[in-house]
């Protein structure tokens, strides 16, 4: 047996004992239960412009399938505003009791001794109090009106008791104390408002022993400072919401849509609702939500932190790696087969650190298929998609840990998954003698057909690489093909366009009698459908049978649109030959 035969062989096997090691994560990441939850500030404005309490609200919309609900930390000033507290500076109290002992530039309340006492426990700063007419009031050398002043936990007990899910909202500030009640004994889970979570720069080991427990929440698209490190102690759970300006831009269909769509494709557990400005739309919203959850299969309930212990059969697939690197460094033309492996395992290391096995499988098996010249026609193709699908293995029994699939440690090198590929099997073509091939190279006479493909092609590399993840700027998308990825995603679960247009292109390539150059600058082309394959499964927060699925359609579709290409062009060659 041959060294390549060897090595892959040693590809195949290391493949398939990698795989029990995705099983942990596949039991771990099934969709839902999930739990809708309404934001409190906006039950709270209803109920005031309803004349309702807030119970009766969420009453309302508990019968719309909403079993949760978001209670934030109040500050001095909601207090006031409420009628709990009257606060006045110095120079307004004055003026009322002109002969009291007041000092000039402070700040004064007075209320409930309860309320006060919760307040002053909450924080570091100097205190006095002193009796004003006939009231005691609570004096403090800075304005206070934007402090934490607790959650309402009489409102809390209430909600619980009548088996609510509750989420407690509690917000950072440099004169808190961390050392009291954080969050009300009856949340069920934590979701900081605002940037930076409780404690950011100092106090992040308190906050975790406060919390007790208590499952916090990832807000996706709203990156939190010192989340990463609570996390490492307390349960995670994912949470989607969307901005209230967006959502107003969206049908309540759209919306119930991407609601679903994270509940299904990215395990968003946390389903984090406002209602729309007219509540004819709100309840059509949570109507539409409800029946597509149903239809996707997601329950409505109590949701449980997805946490899993990573299988040491993982680590099989380094031996797959190393064997897929040698096979490249024998297949490109040498003498550069050995520093090109070399360098990529550097860039990876360098790129990722510890997660560098994960970057090298990605960007190296896409490739890897196109050095397989001995195979006519589409077996090429099969070969490429075979070799990528090795490499899917092996990245993601790498690289899904709680953290990663959490979307806590995001894979790192998601462009080079794209452009890498492409540029190694561009290397490929140079045939042994490349001297002499690059003095012909520069010699060759320029056509204008083919600087047309070849700046076609880099077009084609340059879109794939702007677009890549989940939020390509909307400039770059175009309209119709918003709508086109909507329709497709209630019908199935869709495929990457840039999949369908490379896997489309390989029967054109491989079944058509073009020039030799031409046919490897399609292939190269292909080669950015491979590396796009990996670049699927590298969003480790998707569900990996949603990948599958995702890969597998954009296969079959991409066959049967580059079939019918081919087709269609052997019948115009016919017809422009006649």
């Amino acid at each position: 047996m041959n060294p390549r035969s060897l090595l892959r062989v040693v590809v195949l096997l290391s493949a398939v004992l990698s795989l029990p090691a995705l099983l942990p994560r596949m039991q771990a990441e099934r969709p839902g239960p999930v739990v809708l939850i309404m934001d409190g500030e906006e039950v709270a404005d209803q109920a005031r412009f309803t004349g309702q309490t807030f119970l009766q609200v969420m009453q309302t919309y508990r019968a719309l399938g909403v079993q949760g609900v978001a209670l934030y930390e109040q500050s001095v000033r909601n207090w006031a505003n409420r009628g709990l507290l009257t606060s006045h500076s110095a120079n307004t109290l004055q003026l009322v009791y002109p002969n009291a002992q007041i000092k000039p530039g402070w700040f004064y309340l007075t209320g409930p001794a309860s309320l006060l006492d919760a307040m002053v426990a909450r924080w570091n700063i100097p205190t006095e109090r002193v009796l004003i007419g006939t009231q005691t009031w609570l004096a403090t050398p800075v304005n206070v009106d934007f402090f934490p002043a607790g959650f309402d936990l009489a409102l809390a007990r209430e909600l619980k008791a009548q088996g609510f899910y509750l989420v407690a909202r509690p917000f950072d500030h440099p004169y808190r104390k961390y050392d009291v009640e954080l969050v009300p004994p009856e949340t069920d889970a934590v979701v900081f408002a605002g940037l930076d979570v409780l404690g950011y720069k100092d106090h992040l080991e308190a906050v975790a022993a406060g919390l007790q427990g208590k499952p916090i929440a990832w807000i996706e698209g709203t990156p939190q400072r010192g989340f990463a490190q609570l996390s490492r102690t307390l349960p995670v759970k994912r949470l989607f919401s969307i901005r209230p300006e967006w959502q107003d831009k969206l049908t309540p269909a759209e919306t119930a849509d991407k609601f679903v769509l994270a509940a299904r494709e990215r395990g968003h557990q946390l389903l984090y609702l406002r209602p729309y400005k007219q509540p004819g739309d709100t309840e059509a919203f949570l109507t539409i939500l409800r029946r597509d959850l149903e239809r996707s299969r997601i329950s409505i309930g109590q949701p449980t932190a997805r946490d899993f212990s990573p299988s040491p059969l993982r680590f099989v697939a380094l031996v797959g790696i190393l064997a897929g690197l040698a096979l490249l460094a024998l297949g490109l033309p040498q003498p550069w087969g050995i520093p090109v492996a070399v360098l990529l395992t550097l860039f990876a290391l360098g790129v990722a650190r510890a997660d560098a096995g994960p970057l090298l499988a990605a960007m190296v098996f896409p490739a890897l298929g196109f050095l397989e010249r001995h195979r006519p026609g589409l077996r090429l193709w099969l070969a490429a998609v075979l070799y990528s699908l090795a490499g899917v293995v092996f990245l993601a029994a790498l690289g899904s840990t709680p953290q990663s699939v959490l979307g806590l440690e995001p894979f790192r090198g998601v462009s080079l998954t794209l452009v890498v590929p492409p540029l190694l099997v561009a290397l490929s073509f140079l045939p042994a003698a490349y001297k002499p091939a690059l003095n012909a190279l520069y010699n060759h006479p320029l056509k204008l057909g083919e600087v047309g493909v070849a700046l076609l092609g880099l077009a084609v590399v340059g879109l794939a690489v702007l677009r890549r993840g989940n939020d390509a700027a909307p400039s770059i998308v175009p309209e119709w093909e918003l709508q086109l990825r909507a329709f497709l995603q209630d019908v199935m679960v869709r495929p990457r366009f840039k999949e369908i247009f490379a896997h489309a292109l390989a029967p054109v390539a491989l079944l058509l009698p073009w020039p030799t150059w031409l046919k490897n600058v399609l292939l190269v082309l292909v080669a950015v459908g491979m590396g796009s394959i990996l670049n699927t499964f590298s969003h480790y927060h998707t569900p990996l049978s949603i990948s599958f699925f995702r890969v597998l359609n954009g296969l079959l579709i991409g066959l049967l649109v580059g079939l019918v290409g081919v087709w269609v062009i052997r019948r115009l060659r016919e017809w422009w030959l006649r």
